[in-house]
């Protein structure tokens, strides 16, 4: 009797093991357990530990909660502006209601993918050139918002969308190229044209100051003598300067005038030549005059 009993204890542990060994379940921290029986769902999503299920009967399916990257195929299309392009995107996204994303939708995954494949082109038709390459944060806002609308009904939030990148033709790179390097020359041209006003303004000046200082203009002459004879390696014209042909002209001027005046009185030469042989010859004062004034010229130009 004993042993008969001994034999049915055994036998029922035997069976509750075997029982708990079918029925032992252990969720991980990051996921989370729904329970099917016969196909229905039946209480709360099980927590992560240790849970048990009716074996045979109950089928406990488990989710990821983890954030899922998922990287866009990249799409070719036509922006609004007739530029073909080819963008590619990454999502960032999680499940957030294990049993919608169980039970709503096939595989959510696979639909997250399709989705965000659908907005990228979608967005690729709605923007302009420009913006897919210089507003992304609009354009990843606008892509997000696309995607996590039908995806909060299955038990899933899209995180964040980022577009990753945008590739060109070859014939709009050079395009692009062209067409910065026309508007740096341009704002090279303005600087340069700004230069060149600021320097006639003061050259103006100069003019009118040295117009003031005939001296100035000689002075600076000089100047730019020094500079190009220092080196030494350059044949050096140097012009008269126009005031010295004045005065050499005024001077042969004046000497003519006085040999016409002297012409008339030829007959009186005779008459007049002891007085000269008395008194000294002396030079006309005129011409001491156009002469000094001469080799004064001459002499403040060398010592300036």
């Amino acid at each position: 009797m004993v042993e008969e009993l001994l034999g049915a204890a055994v036998g029922v542990a035997a069976a509750g093991a075997v029982y708990v060994a079918a029925a032992a379940r252990v969720v991980k921290q990051y996921e989370r357990g729904v329970v099917l029986r016969l196909g229905r769902l039946v209480g709360d999503v099980r927590p992560p530990g240790f849970t048990l299920i009716v074996p045979i009967v109950d089928r406990l399916h488990k989710v990821n909660m983890q954030i899922v990257t998922m990287p866009v195929p990249a799409q070719e299309g036509i922006t609004r502006d007739n530029v073909t392009v080819r963008v590619d995107a990454v999502v960032y996204f999680k499940v957030i209601d294990a049993a919608n994303a169980l039970i709503r939708v096939e595989d959510y995954k696979y639909a997250v993918s399709q989705m965000a494949q659908t907005s990228l082109r979608s967005i690729i038709g709605k923007s302009d050139l420009d913006d897919l390459l210089s507003n992304r944060e609009k354009l990843n806002q606008g892509l997000e918002l696309m995607i996590d609308s039908p995806a909060v009904g299955w038990g899933v939030q899209v995180d964040r969308v980022e577009i990753k990148d945008v590739s060109l033709p070859e014939s709009m790179k050079r395009s692009m190229a062209r067409q910065a390097e026309a508007d740096r020359e341009r704002r090279a041209r303005i600087i340069n044209a700004d230069a060149e006003l600021q320097a006639s303004k003061k050259l103006a000046e100069a003019a009118h100051q040295m117009a003031d200082a005939p001296s100035a203009l000689q002075l600076r002459l000089l100047q730019t003598v020094m500079a190009v004879a220092a080196e030494k390696n350059s044949t050096l014209v140097l012009p008269i300067p126009v005031e010295l042909l004045r005065f050499l002209e005024r001077g042969e001027d004046h000497e003519q005038h006085v040999k016409r005046t002297r012409e008339p009185d030829a007959g009186h030469a005779l008459e007049g030549s002891a007085e000269k042989n008395a008194h000294p010859a002396v030079e006309p004062p005129a011409e001491r005059d156009v002469e000094r004034t001469v080799e004064d010229i001459i002499e403040d130009a060398t010592e300036k």
